[in-house]
């Protein structure tokens, strides 16, 4: 799905409608298929931005479209269908507590099967292989038939990207997928979530605080600050300078040097590897 911001304004999801604006004349292009992440300090405005893209809050100025067309002035069916084509994986997934991993995976089709068929699909899940092969994906497969209360709060976070894989998505918008887990299952969770994305052609945009991981596993970063666009760049042109000025009174944020492991290609600055606490 392509994506075109322009002069985009936005309030909070959770803002009252006098609020100040959490995005700010922001202006992005994104092309089908891309991958990017989006960084910068707390309250820079990256969840207002998924949800805008996710057409679940209206923009309070400016111009948005997905592929070309303005959502908010398509008829309410046709904006129900397209909302269908999008997921929003929020940090902390809406998993029911007594629900078994595979009912909650295979919720993410429940824009594309009918009432009676979602209905039935509680006590008798239709697409078991499908969800033990996205389950699979993040090193969850032995946890089908799992209660959700009986899971860790990493695990949980791996279902709710599970289920985005499921969901035949076209843009897929994930808020904080990391902020659970381990480095070792954070990295593994991110090339699962990138490689699945290009494999169903999906265009991905991922909020990250873990820096280093956006570095490491997107081509392209946009860094977002006070509400605005601070940089759009590849990843191996965002310097440890431009990640300071970013993150200027807010450094508290982030931590630790480049590992001696990474090489950057020659004539290419290294970019910085700094730990979000």
């Amino acid at each position: 799905m392509k994506l075109l911001l322009d002069h985009c304004s936005a309030r909070h999801p959770a803002a009252p409608a006098a609020a100040a604006l959490a995005l700010a004349g922001l202006s992005l292009r994104v092309d089908a298929g891309e991958q990017l992440a989006v960084i910068g300090p707390s309250g820079a405005g990256k969840t207002t931005l998924l949800h805008l893209l996710a057409c679940a809050i209206r923009p309070a100025g400016g111009v948005l479209q997905l592929d070309d067309r303005d959502p908010w002035q398509l008829p309410r069916r046709q904006l129900q269908r397209l909302r269908g084509t999008l997921f929003l994986a929020p940090q902390v997934p809406p998993l029911p507590p007594r629900q078994r991993v595979v009912t909650a995976v295979l919720a993410g089709r429940l824009p594309h099967i009918g009432l009676w068929q979602s209905l039935r699909s509680l006590f008798y899940p239709q697409g078991m292989a499908r969800a033990d092969a996205a389950l699979a994906r993040f090193d969850l497969a032995d946890k089908l038939f799992a209660r959700v209360d009986r899971l860790s709060g990493g695990e949980r976070q791996r279902v709710g990207l599970a289920r985005a894989l499921v969901a035949d998505a076209t843009l897929l918008l994930v808020d904080e997928p990391l902020s659970a887990l381990d480095p070792t299952r954070a990295a593994q969770a991110l090339v699962s979530l990138t490689q699945a994305a290009r494999e169903q052609g999906a265009t991905l945009v991922a909020t990250l605080h873990h820096v280093e991981m956006a570095l490491l596993h997107f081509p392209r970063i946009v860094g977002l600050r006070g509400g605005e666009l601070a940089f759009d760049l590849p990843a191996d042109q965002v310097t440890p300078q431009r990640l300071r000025d970013l993150y200027a009174q807010h450094l508290d944020e982030l931590s630790g040097p480049a590992p001696a492991s990474f090489d950057a290609p020659p004539g290419k600055p290294v970019p910085a590897v700094m730990h979000c606490r």
